[in-house]
Parts: structure tokens; C-alpha cells; sequence
């Protein structure tokens, strides 16, 4: 099971969103175990990802379920 809650957990903390080195030092998560949940919360259209340089960056959907 993919647990998603601590990727949310840090997103909502950032404003500027994060890159998946930034989950790494933002959470207890492996890089594969961060790579799934992000994978999960793309399809699920809870986040979104912009590239930016050569980073991809990773920001909260905004709507009524995360505010």
C-alpha cells in the first residue's frame, strides 16, 4: 500500500513545491518508496508536476479537499 500521507503532509508545508530529493530530506522515505506515491497522487490528480530547469517539482492540486 502506498502510503501518500506524508508526501501530502509536506506539500502542504511548501508553497513553492518540492522535487523528490526534498521529500527525501523532508520525510523518513526511500526515493522508490516517494517515486510510487508520487506516481499514485499524479494519476489521481492530487498533485501536479512542473518541470523546472532539470527538476521536476511537485505542488498541491488546489481545491476544497486540501485547503
Amino acid at each position: 500500500m502506498v502510503n501518500t500521507n506524508e508526501i501530502i503532509k509536506a506539500l502542504k508545508k511548501e508553497k513553492y513545491g518540492l522535487s523528490i530529493t526534498d521529500f527525501v530530506d523532508k520525510t523518513q522515505l526511500t526515493r522508490t518508496q516517494i517515486r510510487t506515491a508520487i506516481s499514485f497522487l499524479l494519476g489521481s490528480k492530487e498533485i501536479i508536476e512542473r518541470q523546472t530547469g532539470m527538476a521536476k517539482l511537485y505542488f498541491l492540486v488546489k481545491d476544497e479537499r486540501n485547503t
